[in-house]
């Protein structure tokens, strides 16, 4: 057994992964790394492993795929002796869940400072009593360098994310992706709160100054980040909450935010917490250690880690009341949704468990251009349970609350993909501002044809041509309009008794 490095600092790790030459220093201090032929998450590769205490709850899918727990024990031993014989490993013991009554208290084991860095700034960081009382019921070890065979072991590919909910155990190996630990993290927490009548979501929160609280579902690549992040409002979070009794509380205790294309004068949060400390993958840089974020040599899913207190405008406590609304965030490669439209509870059933969006270009393996997916829950692969269980949660929740639903498609409009302009940005917070202070709920709507759904005809500093979603051909955005809507139609078949009131708020 080489050194081991506990709970190092920021300046610490960051030494060490420059000395080790995991990465490189920007102009800025930021801690720059590359990630190989893995620069997403990579779910081909990732497994639960099927004991029999929980073979029944599990949702059995694509994403939820099953490995036996023969194979674990195999890659389990494997892993360990491979960290063993590292000359340094490194780890961090943190907390996911901001609420005290269920933090949960995590161990990951890293063979790379980077990544240890990585996972610092994203849970939540204990203080000094806490750290001597910390005892892990999460364990995560996390060896890129540790490869698996898939003849051996039944895996896919010499990547694999196994999650052993079990043994309370996960193992990360053959990818030097920094999402697959976060999101790992995130699927064991979906596991076990919803058995505690809390509900967990793939999304962010922000607050008013009122204490009125927005809540923002989508996958990635829909603007979550973008959007919670909000000069005005103060920030919860930006990627992974959970809606107990108490409120909503995050997960996190940083964000992980997207890249491409950065503009300090559309993202000026984003664009400033590319700081000292900060830890930027795959994002191209020069010889003078300046970024250029519209370069997408190595991937589109460039991205940053960094505390949350790197944000002026956050709340560290992750703690806020009862949402007032919620908003689905969907990019519809299509470019015939339109860009907001108000759901009645029904309807917000019916696109919660649809969960469509289109996937973007590197988010996961393989994506190299929009296609046009369906997710339940918008987060379905981080989502281990079986779809009733989470939709009666949030039907629970948002009945008792009175939350008022939107669905807001940050994509694009005017044509399909790649003809089609991407909605502007200083447009879709302009909706998301009208939304949230009420603005909207006297202005007169109409109801979509085909979609089903309630569109405002004005919506203050937004032009009315972009809250219009026919394009000039109105003949073609039919067509394409009722394409998509027969893929929610056929993409909905396979949920089982779905109450017919829910099925009819659907695209008719």
């Amino acid at each position: 057994m080489g050194k081991i490095h506990r709970n190092l600092n920021v300046s610490a790790l960051m030494k060490k992964a420059v000395k080790r030459k995991e990465g490189k220093i920007s102009a800025k201090g930021a801690l720059t790394v590359y990630t190989g032929k893995y620069t997403g998450r990579s779910t081909n590769d990732r497994f639960i492993v099927n004991s029999k205490s929980i073979q029944k709850e599990i949702n059995w899918n694509k994403t939820n795929k099953p490995i036996a727990e023969k194979n674990f024990e195999k890659l389990y031993e494997k892993i360990t002796k491979y960290l063993e014989k590292q000359k340094e490993i490194f780890i961090f013991d943190g907390f996911v869940g901001a609420d005290k009554k269920n933090a949960h208290p995590v161990r990951v084991i890293n063979e790379f400072a980077y990544q240890n860095l990585f996972m610092r700034h994203l849970l939540r960081r204990p203080t000094k009593a806490q750290l001597k009382k910390h005892k892990p019921e999460l364990t995560v070890l996390v060896a890129p360098g540790c490869k698996a065979s898939p003849k051996l072991h039944g895996t896919n590919s010499e990547a694999f994310i196994i999650l052993n909910l079990e043994k309370k155990i996960i193992l990360i190996g053959g990818t030097k992706y920094c999402g697959e630990q976060k999101k790992s993290i995130f699927t064991y927490m979906n596991y076990i709160l919803p058995k505690k009548g809390i509900f967990p979501a793939h999304s962010s929160v922000n607050v008013g100054r009122k204490k009125d609280v927005a809540f923002f579902f989508g996958l990635s690549g829909t603007g979550k980040t973008t959007l919670s992040t909000d000069p005005y409002r103060t920030l919860i979070g930006d990627d992974e909450h959970a809606w107990s009794s108490r409120g909503v509380f995050n997960f996190e205790g940083g964000c992980y935010a997207k890249c491409i294309n950065l503009k300090r004068e559309t993202e000026p949060e984003i664009f400033d917490a590319i700081k000292k400390g900060a830890v930027v993958e795959n994002v191209v840089m020069n010889k003078k250690g300046e970024y250029d974020f519209f370069n997408t040599k190595y991937t589109e899913n460039t991205r940053v880690a960094y505390p949350l207190e790197y944000v002026a405008n956050v709340d560290p406590k992750g703690l806020a009341g009862h949402p007032k609304i919620l908003f689905f965030l969907t990019y519809d490669a299509f470019g015939v949704l339109p860009s907001i439209a108000k759901l009645t509870h029904e309807q917000a059933m019916y696109h919660f468990l649809s969960g469509y969006t289109s996937k973007v270009a590197g988010t996961e393996r393989g994506i190299k251009s929009p296609k046009a997916t369906f997710s339940e829950y918008f987060g379905a692969p981080f989502m281990p349970l079986k779809p009733t269980v989470y939709a009666n949660l949030l039907k629970k929740y948002i009945k008792k609350h009175k939350t008022k639903v939107f669905l807001i498609n940050t994509g694009l409009c005017g044509a399909p993909y790649p003809k089609g302009t991407r909605i502007p940005l200083r447009y879709t917070r302009a909706m998301v501002h009208a939304a949230i202070d009420g603005k909207l709920d006297k202005i007169k709507c109409t109801k979509h044809s085909i979609f089903n759904v309630n569109i405002p005809v004005s919506c203050p500093k937004v032009p009315k041509e972009m809250l219009d979603p026919e394009w000039k051909d109105k003949k073609a955005y039919t067509k394409k309009a009722k394409q998509l809507a027969s893929l929610f139609k056929k993409n909905f078949k396979k949920f089982k008794n779905i109450p017919k009131n829910i099925i009819r708020a659907g695209p008719k």
